[in-house]
């Protein structure tokens, strides 16, 4: 954690609005620290041991939150787009003032689970290709699935571009000409899941991802709804121990 911070960005990251609201702030002469009025919003504070007071109100600092939305299709996840609507747009305003990322990408179409959090360390450790955080996934696919291409998963399957992928874990939920699973893998490559399905010739019709690492996608969340992380779901994500993959 860094030692001090500018009194902007700890409000800004506390939820008092944007730079330019926070500036007017300080100019209308409510935000204290210590008990002295503050007149420079670039002013280097500890938050950890310095009282800030917006109008009397104390402020609870907070470097770091973490959000789990269930994404909906046809929005990306990036943080700015040109041509599409992206999951930060989508944010509840009372989010956006935090600088929030998507750890890690789920495509266009895929809907389901995606942690939002301006905490980088943590989405570096999830994401490192190292770590094989596993992220299960619930699926309809266009062709019956068979035991035999659950066998093919568990080996690793080659791309059409030559890469094999990491063995995954494919189960059966209902097999007929559009089929039901749900598939875990250990890593993200682009289009993966898409990729895997193609490589059986079977194609994916419908992807949610519903699990990352030890966290799960809280079923009460309407599409594109969001909340915040609670304590035991931070500590759960951040159980990121390498996955025993044979």
């Amino acid at each position: 954690m860094r030692d001090t911070q500018r009194v902007d960005k700890l409000l800004s990251n506390s939820g008092f609005g944007t730079r330019k609201e926070i500036k007017k702030l300080i100019k209308s002469g409510i935000v204290k620290v210590d008990g002295e009025i503050v007149t420079d919003s670039g002013m280097h504070i500890n938050p950890l041991n310095s009282l800030v007071e917006v109008g009397g109100e104390i402020v609870k600092y907070r470097e770091y939150i973490y959000v789990m939305m269930n994404k909906p299709q046809g929005v990306i996840s990036a943080t700015y787009d040109k041509r599409h609507m992206t999951v930060v747009d989508i944010l509840p305003d009372e989010y956006k003032c935090f600088d929030l990322f998507p750890v890690g990408r789920l495509d266009i179409d895929t809907e389901g689970l995606l942690i939002m959090t301006n905490d980088g360390q943590l989405a570096h450790e999830i994401l490192s290709p190292k770590r094989h955080v596993p992220k299960k996934y619930y699926a309809v696919i266009e062709g019956t699935v068979t035991e035999e291409d659950v066998g093919y998963f568990k080996k690793g399957v080659v791309l059409e571009d030559g890469y094999k992928t990491l063995p995954s874990d494919l189960k059966i939920l209902s097999s007929e000409d559009i089929s039901h699973v749900e598939v875990i893998i250990y890593e993200g490559k682009f289009h993966q899941i898409k990729r895997m399905f193609q490589g059986v010739n079977k194609k994916v019709k419908y992807l949610k991802r519903i699990e990352m690492g030890k966290l799960k996608l809280d079923s009460t969340l309407l599409k594109g709804g969001c909340r915040e992380l609670s304590k035991s779901e931070v500590n759960l994500l951040k159980m990121t121990n390498d996955s025993n993959v044979n």
